[in-house]
């Protein structure tokens, strides 16, 4: 678990279970030993990503409910209804520790378009710089069986991703993955670690969720194998264990450990190397390339020119005057705004276009420099 105690960046993800308190209502208790944890981590230099589900059986509370609906419009109204005591619970929750919190609530599209991804990753990483807990869920009042993720062990596992998080903590009712379920084994044994790609894994796993919530350890241990594609470990433990979270983070062994193999940075990079088809091309200067060899981010200033069309977020390649592809990444500034910016100083952005997205055509996160 040492893995643990040197993250930096982590995404919790509470379940419905644990959140209801399964099903009774909102659990207020638990709510606040989560954020006091939280305020722990934050205190330890740590920086924290909240996923939370719950919106929809905090509904079907508020609302008298007793089973879970299957109509796609009940679950958008038990969501719409449930979502307001959940954000209005978590901002009283962190207020008591001097946190603001943030309610993001994502789709599917939000992840698969480029663009969008870029925006939610730009909010993400700006709501952890000014300090405050970002607080996801999917947002199942807009929802429908195409864009639904389906569950939130797998948002989790997506947002380790979008914020290239070290670590995936998922929180639920169980102690961890056990070789059989403990519940009709008696001899099933907790696995303490394992890699997160191990095929049999699901095989173990098995099962359903509950009424309150989607998932089950089988979507858990899937969920994990997404986080250790960017790279990001996963920790399956009990969030009602005593203190999980700064437990987990001092390296203490609660709960299983399933390991990713690359570090989160060069996952991503390998990601931007080999898996994307590019869209257009950025003409650099000397002085550009120089700075991308030396890590920093590519600025409009170091750009001489701009080819193809192409939008916010999609892949592009840095050329050489010589004509030769030295580095590719995600644009900030569609084709169109990046004519206009280049050549020109970051402070200039916000006069030329009359909005600034970001001070970089590419952020050196969103940039591979090849051979390299």
């Amino acid at each position: 678990m040492t893995r643990l105690a040197q993250a930096k960046r982590l995404v919790v993800k509470v379940g419905s279970a644990l959140v209801t308190n399964n099903g009774e209502g909102l659990d207020l208790a638990a709510i606040n030993e989560w954020a006091r944890q939280i305020a722990v981590l934050r205190e330890t230099g740590k920086e924290v990503v909240l996923v939370s589900s719950g919106a929809i059986a905090c509904g079907m509370q508020r609302l008298g409910w007793q089973k879970r609906p299957h109509a796609v419009h009940e679950l958008q109204a038990a969501a719409a209804v449930g979502q307001m005591g959940l954000a209005q619970v978590y901002e009283s929750a962190f207020a008591q520790h001097g946190l603001h919190t943030a309610q993001v609530l994502l789709t599917h599209d939000d992840l698969a378009d480029r663009k969008r991804y870029l925006n939610a990753r730009s909010t993400l990483s700006t709501l952890l710089q000014l300090g405050v807990v970002p607080i996801i869920n999917e947002n199942d009042t807009v929802v429908t069986d195409e864009i639904k993720f389906g569950d939130n062990d797998t948002l989790g596992a997506l947002v380790a991703n979008l914020v290239e998080a070290d670590c995936l903590i998922i929180l639920t009712d169980q102690e961890g993955l056990f070789t059989a379920d403990p519940r009709k084994d008696a001899s099933a044994t907790l696995i303490a670690e394992a890699h997160a790609g191990d095929v049999a894994l699901e095989a173990m796993a098995g099962g359903a969720g509950t009424q309150y919530g989607r998932g089950g350890m089988i979507t858990k241990v899937i969920a994990a194998k997404r986080a250790a594609h960017s790279g990001a470990h996963t920790v399956i433990a009990s969030g009602r264990q005593p203190d999980v979270m700064p437990r987990l983070a001092r390296g203490e062994p609660v709960g299983t450990l399933l390991t990713a193999e690359t570090a989160p940075l060069n996952a991503r990079k390998q990601w931007l190397a080999d898996h994307l088809q590019l869209n257009g091309k950025l003409i650099l200067d000397g002085g550009a390339i120089n700075a991308l060899k030396a890590g920093k981010s590519l600025l409009p200033i170091g750009v001489t020119d701009v080819q193809g069309d192409f939008e916010r977020g999609a892949a592009v390649a840095c050329i050489s005057p010589e004509g030769l592809e030295i580095a590719r990444g995600l644009a900030n500034y569609g084709s169109s705004d990046a004519r206009r910016i280049a050549r020109h100083a970051s402070q200039d952005i916000e006069e030329l276009l009359g909005y600034i997205d970001e001070p970089e055509i590419i952020h050196r996160d969103n940039l591979i420099l090849l051979g390299n």
